[in-house]
């Protein structure tokens, strides 16, 4: 230990023994800001909104990619250690065990009396979520009388209730030491009545569960964001700095980008349809994913996920204009990989896993992932030569023709007669690929998880 930390631990044992501590009774300690090339240990726990491992075995998430890129940016490691609940994270916080809390935290007076606040990211609501089929939806706060209520332990949820309680009669509620996400799914089996989420875990959650419904917003709006310890002013500050820098802006939006910019408005038939032909068609084809994946390196939940946009998973599927099979491959298409049978779901699948891998290659390799999946997802959809036309476009107007998130903007533009004259391949209806790749991304969201299991139980 350097002497400048020495001197630090043994001032911040001395504070605390002046505070007061019980003999016997460990004193906290709070962590110092580590040194460049050290570890910045960090609280979370698993959820599709905070930290995850993908069907890769990769660390991905919202608040995974947040503090990753505040790490890099100076020079740190990531430890985490993963809770099963808020109330632990908040008390591995308390314990001094990390340096920050980064679990999707709502920022709170009562958590800001305990903790140091750290800077925010995402904004929300919290939202009342029942059943669709419950009569009648409490579409009120007075309705709430009689309604079973469970929400998460030590949640900013019972924190609100508890509020509601104190102003109206007949509402209570239970709290419960598992985490929202499991609670929402407790609701879509009509096991519970209703619960509270923030707005973001219900976007993504309800995809899988169609049936869950907002009755109502409970908050106007709240802020997610980081929790250090009390006295913890170094780190907070340094966080804060960089949440606000340029770079740190960039993160949140790139955050923002690849977790929720892509989910649409909730569509619950599309969304029901999905789900029960997960149950109902996708293990026929499964199998044939998973092949085409080991052939030509295309992930097998996203081929199932353009198949499914495509032909809803059906291998008899056929269009007006004559593309035909669960890929849908035009005839020519089909020649030029050798599919002499487009209605084989076998050679269809595997087709449009190597029409997909080729658009996927013959982009430069400058375009890093996920924009580069992306951009051959649009390749795919509406033509490379329209793509081309496209990001030729993107560089006229100052935009960055390696960037999704540019050109999504820039490829509507191709149904513009400002604009298309200009370009080699002329008019294209270039707001197609871009609500296309929106879908497919959602679409394999929910299938991931069929798909990972039937991996896993190989």
């Amino acid at each position: 230990m350097s002497r400048s930390r020495l001197f630090t631990a043994t001032l911040l044992l001395s504070l605390a023994l002046l505070q007061g501590c019980e003999p016997g009774e460990p004193p906290v300690v709070l962590l110092d800001p580590p040194e460049p090339g050290e570890t910045l240990r960090v609280a979370s726990r698993n959820a599709a909104t905070t930290y995850y491992l993908d069907r890769h075995e990769t660390p991905a998430g919202p608040e995974h990619d947040l503090v990753q890129r505040f790490a890099e940016a100076h020079g740190w490691e990531v430890e985490w250690m993963l809770q099963d609940s808020t109330a632990e994270v908040l008390q591995a916080l308390e314990d001094g065990e990390v340096h920050l809390a980064a679990a999707g935290l709502t920022h709170l007076p009562s958590r800001d009396a305990r903790f140091r606040r750290g800077p925010g990211h995402t904004d929300i609501v919290e939202q009342l979520v029942c059943h669709r089929d419950m009569r009648p939806l409490p579409r009120r706060v007075e309705a709430l009388a009689g309604v079973e209520l469970r929400v998460t332990a030590d949640s900013s949820y019972a924190e609100k209730l508890e509020s509601l309680v104190n102003r109206h009669t007949g509402i209570t509620f239970e709290e419960d030491p598992r985490t929202t996400e499991v609670l929402l799914a407790e609701v879509a089996e009509r096991r519970i009545d209703c619960t509270l989420a923030d707005s973001n875990i219900v976007r993504v959650v309800r995809r899988h569960f169609p049936h869950l419904e907002v009755a109502m917003n409970l908050t106007s709006g709240d802020r997610l964001g980081w929790y250090l310890p009390e006295g913890h002013q170094a780190l907070a500050e340094m966080a804060g700095q960089w949440m606000g820098s340029a770079e740190g802006q960039q993160s949140v939006a790139a955050m923002e980008e690849r977790y929720y910019a892509y989910i649409g408005e909730f569509d619950f038939v599309d969304l029901r349809t999905l789900n029960r032909r997960i149950d109902e068609r996708l293990p026929s084809f499964l199998e044939l994913f998973v092949a085409a994946e080991e052939a030509t390196g295309m992930p097998a939940d996203l081929l199932a996920a353009l198949a499914y946009q495509e032909s809803h998973w059906d291998p008899q599927a056929v269009s007006p204009t004559g593309v035909r099979g669960i890929m849908m491959l035009t005839q020519n298409t089909a020649q030029s990989l050798g599919v002499d049978n487009r209605l084989d779901p076998a050679a269809a699948i595997d087709g449009g896993a190597r029409y997909l891998a080729d658009r996927h290659q013959r982009l430069p390799e400058s375009i890093p992932e996920p924009d580069r999946t992306y951009l051959a997802l649009a390749s795919y959809n509406i033509g490379r030569g329209h793509l081309l036309d496209a990001r030729e476009l993107a560089r006229e107007l100052g935009r960055n023709p390696d960037s999704w998130e540019d050109m999504r903007e820039v490829l509507p533009l191709k149904a513009d007669k400002r604009y298309y004259p200009q370009t080699r391949y002329g008019y294209a209806r270039g707001y197609e690929p871009v609500h296309y790749v929106q879908r497919i991304r959602n679409y394999q969201d929910v299938i991931g998880a069929a798909v990972a299991t039937s991996i896993d139980e190989e």
